[in-house]
């Protein structure tokens, strides 16, 4: 009895493996009504020009074929919109990078500019107080001014040369390369 199952249970296989190596035929009639078969000889004549042969999957899909399902029961999957760019290819985020280093050097310029602006009004004053005070002080003040003088000209070079980018640089380049002009704007 056991060997009756089994050779039941290997028949049962080989008849599902047979099955699902047939080949599908596939026609449309004139009513646009869509026709399956596995056998060629059920397709009607007039229409075995236009069969197209479907080879069914190697395994069984859980899910039924999008050609049986209603178009409006195919969920379509939601477009991405692409990332906008400019005419060389950057985008937003290399935009909003670039203004954030400008902006940067901007603040931190405009900080030290005040620092040694600060420091070197105070030297400047110290010297005009030390008139009664050796000559060798007095030229030692005079170089630390000098110092100080070159540092915050230096730093507001800089500050300017930021600002300028910030304001007409960036802004000139954006709209020349078709960048969103908000791209470069600080937040």
């Amino acid at each position: 009895m056991g060997k009756k199952i089994l050779l039941g249970t290997i028949g049962v296989l080989i008849l599902a493996t047979l099955t699902f190596a047939q080949e599908i035929y596939q026609w449309m009639d004139e009513k646009g009504t869509v026709h399956f078969t596995d056998d060629l000889s059920l397709v009607p004549e007039r229409y075995r020009s236009q069969v197209q042969e479907k080879k069914p999957p190697k395994e069984p899909s859980p899910h039924p074929s999008p050609q049986v399902l209603k178009e409006e029961e195919i969920e379509k999957e939601p477009e991405s919109t692409p990332e906008r760019k400019d005419l060389i290819g950057r985008g937003e985020e290399w935009w909003r990078t670039k203004a954030k280093e400008w902006n940067e050097k901007l603040m931190n310029a405009q900080k030290y500019y005040e620092t040694a602006y600060t420091a070197w009004k105070a030297k400047e004053k110290e010297l005009e107080q030390s008139k009664l005070k050796p000559r060798n002080f007095q030229r030692k003040l005079k170089s630390e001014i000098k110092v100080l003088e070159g540092k915050a000209k230096e730093l507001e070079k800089q500050r300017d040369e930021a600002k300028n980018m910030l304001q007409k640089g960036l802004p000139k380049e954006a709209e020349e390369l078709k960048a969103d002009p908000d791209w470069i704007k600080i937040e």
